[in-house]
């Protein structure tokens, strides 16, 4: 979803929360329980822009009926380079109800899964 990409890359984290549906389902590369709801996911995806560092989406693939997207993603989480990929999914009303994201090498998916963890407080918060 190319808006979704271009409020990503811009910074503009309120732009990619108007984005989400009401009732999206964000699935970590690093949680096993999805993650429900806008305030969640949008504070997720706050939390995930403060760890990541020299994030850049490297390639966009949509489906044929332009439901389904994959925005490949590079980034440095803790000094570990990562390759990733963002899973999304949209509703008739063309809002995200599906997220999953995906991210290798093992070493940066736990980098990631540390970084994380310090935000959640923050995470919290802002989900309210």
């Amino acid at each position: 979803m190319h808006a979704f990409r271009v409020a990503v890359e811009s910074g503009d984290l309120d732009a990619v929360a108007g984005l989400l549906a009401d009732d999206v389902v964000f699935t970590s590369p690093v949680a096993f329980k999805p993650y429900r709801g806008k305030a969640i996911t949008a504070a997720i995806v706050r939390g995930v822009s403060r760890v990541f560092e020299d994030f850049t989406y490297v390639r966009e693939i949509a489906s044929p009926d332009g439901r389904d997207h994959v925005l490949v993603f590079t980034a440095t989480v803790a000094g570990k380079q990562l390759q990733g990929a963002d899973f999304l999914h949209v509703d008739e009303d063309g809002r995200i109800d599906e997220f999953t994201v995906m991210v290798r090498p093992l070493s940066a998916a736990q980098a990631l899964a540390e970084a994380m963890g310090a935000q959640f407080e923050q995470i919290a918060l802002e989900a309210g």
